[in-house]
């Protein structure tokens, strides 16, 4: 059962022993966690506290994110189901391979009795709650999980993202979600030498373009075409995107804006005038419907009356980058910090590789 109301930054305490505790390996990983070496352990996130006695064997994701996560530390082999599969060919080499074995429960929010019935002793949840993806489906309370036997743990950048006290201006928040999950699951090292991977990446990006001033940074606005064209949604100072786009030596034209993300207007984006343009499209299940999407999304902005003037629009200043790599919680976080650099600072990396 959950005790008292955390909200914040995820904390992790070992009970007896260090909960970092892991191999590096999948396998090893594995089987130490099997040993009962580590733990208990103690977690906290933004809705609770949880101990651990022991590793989870039976996990269930709530989307495609948290799946990587626990495919990257070694702890694939005990994910028995998911919500919001990747497509095929989505995630890099093996863990495809691995990703399309896991068991779909929803193609996007698993029924709130398949997940109850689902035999899991951990559920990861991305969202929070189900409103977050659109309202679908009915929500477990804590009692019904506890009934079921399921631990609910939060990717804390993410789901809790909205009543966070401060603004999301860089990866701490994702790094210990990725550290917080290694410890529940044992693999603590392997957690730990992911989060090292990530800060390699943004280290590399800083040192090209960590002396820009914050007024002469590139404007940024990442298009939700998922979200509608109707009327925008912005990300705000509270998401994920929001520090993945500053890390990049960008700066989002709605940081000022409270929360995680909001409606905004087209008059809104017009008044900014960004310098760039995020196109965010969604996972479509292959690289050739993701094109199309991307497309789709590029051809609304050159033809809608509101926007087809922007100079960005009609510089073709676009970046094709996912959407759940940009504003959810995973490793591919800091690839995208990468590529929105190197696209918007290209003459940086230019001069350093001369």
């Amino acid at each position: 059962m959950r005790a008292g109301k955390l909200c914040g930054i995820a904390v992790v305490v070992a009970l007896g022993a260090t909960a970092c505790g892991g191999s590096g390996g999948g396998g090893a990983g594995t089987d130490k966690a099997a040993s009962g070496a580590g733990f208990p352990v103690k977690v906290a996130d933004c809705k609770g506290s949880l101990t651990f006695s022991s590793a989870p064997r039976r996990i269930v994701t709530s989307n495609a994110a948290a799946l990587e996560m626990l495919l990257r530390l070694g702890a694939g082999d005990r994910v028995i189901g998911t919500g919001f599969p990747p497509g095929k060919g989505t995630l890099p080499g093996a863990l495809d391979g691995a990703a399309q074995k896991v068991p779909v429960l929803g193609k996007s929010v698993i029924p709130k009795e398949k997940l109850l019935g689902s035999g899991a002793d951990l559920y990861v949840d991305t969202f929070a709650s189900m409103d977050a993806m659109g309202g679908a489906g009915d929500v477990p309370t804590e009692e019904e999980y506890a009934a079921a036997g399921i631990k609910h743990l939060h990717l804390t950048s993410t789901a809790c993202a909205p009543t966070a006290g401060k603004a999301q201006e860089d990866l701490s928040g994702v790094e210990k979600d990725i550290r917080r999950l290694g410890a529940v699951t044992g693999t603590g090292k392997r957690a730990d030498a992911l989060v090292a991977g990530m800060r390699a990446k943004v280290g590399a990006v800083h040192k090209a373009v960590g002396d820009l001033a914050p007024g002469k940074r590139p404007t940024y606005f990442f298009f939700d075409y998922d979200a509608g064209t109707k009327q925008p949604v912005a990300v705000c100072r509270k998401q994920v995107a929001n520090a993945v786009i500053g890390q990049a030596g960008a700066r989002n034209v709605f940081d000022g804006c409270d929360g995680d993300f909001k409606p905004v207007s087209w008059e809104d984006v017009v008044a900014e005038n960004p310098d760039w343009i995020q196109l965010g499209v969604r996972d479509r299940g292959s690289a050739a419907a993701n094109a199309k999407a991307f497309d789709e999304a590029a051809a609304f902005l050159k033809t809608f009356p509101a926007t087809k003037d922007l100079a960005a629009v009609r510089n073709g200043k676009f970046l094709r980058i996912g959407s759940e790599r940009t504003t959810i919680a995973g490793v591919g976080n800091a690839d995208t910090v990468e590529e929105i650099a190197h696209t918007v600072h290209a003459d940086r990396f230019t001069a350093a590789r001369k």
